[in-house]
């Protein structure tokens, strides 16, 4: 574990931690301790959270509640990396609820907060804190959308000690005067990068200025770059950084493989390996996709149901549910559900629709292979954008196993795509040019950061027109019909639409309603 007990943005004060032979008989010897720690008791978490979890069957702090929850309970300000999965909600939520217990509820005016990117996690976050709450005489709500407004309303008018929210719906009730964040304690931003990858940026600052400047803060991510990078600088100046890299945390026993088959049986095979791994998660591209997929699975025999900004809070939650509880054997999401969906015993993710980018990639395939157990993750593709898919995985960090549908073992389990296929050599991933990212194209020149603004432009500069200089690629395949914007050979029109949907957040989807 590395454990950078503070980091210093500018501006910032940096906050020594103290050594374990300078620190004073406090948290404090348990943060420098950090996981050499037995059990949540040497944490500083008082007796009752921690008979409280015991009676949920939680004996043991994972790595990143280790480093964090010292801290946390300390009253500082807290800034924690740590991948999905690695047990960041009691991370945050202890300490939240421990700031909480014996204080005093007021109507409208919630004292502790925890912003989230989507419904799901929403609900998730307040379904694990709810058991624990209930021996402090805490009261939760959830705040999102999809939901009667006026029912909140009536709720926080009774009053809440904890409030759980998306930030659509939240702002929407401070417009109305309906809640004041003006006695908020502690807030938390949970999955702060997916926050911002959805564009709720400038909400979220908005919401968190709103909180006494005095009040404590903690913020939680998978990574630690760009607009996450803002809201450290303005509002957690000063804090302590826990960051609990790959090699300390439980190693990953998830497995990747590519499943290269014709668009035209895409189906088809889909139907074939869902069939042989009932429970799995598959990821669509856009809400209409999404659907289409779940009726045409169905059709085919295979129990599926949808999940997606399309659809009301009642039937998501119906359809997650339907999912949890073995009704249905399989849930197809969209990106904006892929950090929402925690149920246990997932043993296959499929990215039937590849994702725009490699973060997308690596919280979808974080459905599977939590807390230590073994999965595996599928991405089936063409064999004209199997470069892509290779460069995508490539800057996510995996090697995956390259199979053909027509020659893939029968039955598709785990197993047997384990013990098939071919790893492709090194240095392929992207194609004969090495990665399109920062590598140099045959056709001229080199793409400025491989990244496109939100606009669909390259940052670094636009080129007029839109044409590529250096005409077309040498060894990026077949040439496209007018308004395509990659390397792969298709037809006339079909790229297009592929733009059309990277424009948008979420790899296919319009901004959350929240």
């Amino acid at each position: 574990m590395s454990e950078s007990s503070v980091n210093q943005p500018a501006g910032g004060r940096v906050l020594p931690t103290p050594s374990p032979s300078t620190s004073t008989p406090s948290s404090a010897d348990a943060a420098s301790a950090g996981p050499r720690s037995s059990g949540f008791a040497d944490l500083g978490l008082p007796k009752t959270l921690v008979k409280a979890l015991a009676r949920e069957g939680i004996v043991e702090p994972t790595p990143i509640q280790q480093a964090v929850l010292p801290s946390a309970l300390a009253g500082r300000n807290v800034l924690g990396r740590a991948r999905t999965g690695s047990g960041k909600t009691l991370s945050f939520g202890l300490p939240v609820l421990d700031q909480l217990a014996g204080g005093t509820r007021r109507p409208k005016a919630p004292r502790g907060l925890i912003l989230v990117p989507t419904r799901e996690l929403a609900t998730q976050v307040q379904r694990a804190l709810a058991p624990l709450a209930a021996p402090l005489h805490l009261r939760i709500m959830t705040v999102l959308g999809g939901t009667p407004i006026n029912k909140q309303m009536h709720q926080l008018r009774d009053g809440v000690d904890l409030v759980v929210a998306t930030p659509g719906r939240l702002a929407d009730l401070v417009d109305r005067r309906a809640c004041t964040l003006e006695h908020v304690e502690i807030t938390v931003l949970d999955e702060a990068d997916h926050l911002c990858d959805l564009g709720f940026f400038k909400p979220v600052d908005a919401l968190v200025a709103m909180t006494p400047s005095t009040s404590q803060r903690l913020l939680l991510s998978a990574t630690l770059d760009g607009d996450v990078d803002r809201l450290v600088r303005r509002h957690l100046p000063q804090h302590d950084l826990h960051e609990i890299e790959s090699a300390q945390e439980p190693e990953s026993r998830m497995e990747h493989h590519v499943l290269v088959t014709p668009r035209t049986e895409k189906l088809a095979t889909a139907s074939r390996l869902l069939a042989d791994n009932p429970r799995t998660i598959v990821f669509a591209r856009t809400r209409r996709g999404a659907t289409r997929l779940a009726r045409q699975l169905t059709t085919a025999g295979i129990e599926a149901v949808d999940l997606h900004g399309d659809l009301n809070q009642a039937k998501r939650e119906r359809n997650l549910a339907a999912f949890s509880k073995g009704a249905a054997d399989v849930i197809v999401a969209t990106d904006i559900a892929a950090r929402g969906i925690h149920v246990d015993d997932v043993k296959l993710v499929v990215h039937y629709d590849a994702p725009a980018e490699h973060k997308a990639y690596t919280h979808r395939s974080g459905r599977t292979a939590r807390a230590g157990e073994a999965g595996t993750v599928v991405t089936m593709t063409t064999r004209e954008d199997l470069r892509d898919v290779m460069a995508l995985q490539a800057k996510a960090g995996v090697t995956a196993r390259q199979h053909d549908a027509a020659t893939a073992p029968s039955p598709l389990t785990p197993e047997a795509l384990a013990a098939s296929g071919t790893l492709p050599e090194p240095g392929s991933a992207g194609g004969r040019g090495g990665q399109r990212s920062g590598a140099q194209r045959s056709g001229g020149g080199q793409r400025s950061g491989g990244q496109r603004t939100g606009g669909g432009q390259r940052s670094g500069g636009q080129r007029p027109g839109g044409q590529r200089p250096g005409g077309q690629r040498s060894a990026g395949g077949q040439g496209r019909g007018a308004g395509t914007g990659g390397g792969q050979g298709r037809p006339a029109g079909q790229g297009g639409n592929r733009n059309r949907n990277r424009r948008r957040s979420g790899g296919g989807q319009a901004r959350p309603v929240a």
